[in-house]
């Protein structure tokens, strides 16, 4: 799940990203954001899934793809479409235009 916070005085998107499936133990967003190295995704006992917050510039077009315990590509059943990718299957890509 995405959900977009967008401000008024800065050029960039807040974008939490949030998984949830019961049999995983582990997860990591990975992004072109960030060159796609794993950032580490913290529990949520509250709402029972993995989540963490990444700013990202407004008006941009960004690919992602979650790591699931560490060996499992998933993507973002919400995410704002789904393009292709080099190695045969698609990324979850996040629109971050207000």
């Amino acid at each position: 799940m995405l959900t977009k916070k967008f401000f008024k005085t800065k050029d960039e998107t807040e974008v939490t990203f949030e998984f949830n499936r019961s049999d995983v133990t582990t997860a990591a967003l990975v992004g072109d954001f960030n060159d796609w190295q794993a950032i580490e995704m913290k529990f949520n006992k509250k709402s029972n899934s993995f989540k963490t917050k990444v700013r990202l510039p407004k008006n941009g077009v960004f690919h992602f793809r979650y790591l699931l315990n560490d060996s499992e590509w998933e993507n973002d059943e919400q995410a704002d479409q789904y393009l292709a990718n080099e190695f045969g299957s698609e990324n979850s890509v996040v629109l971050t235009t207000p």
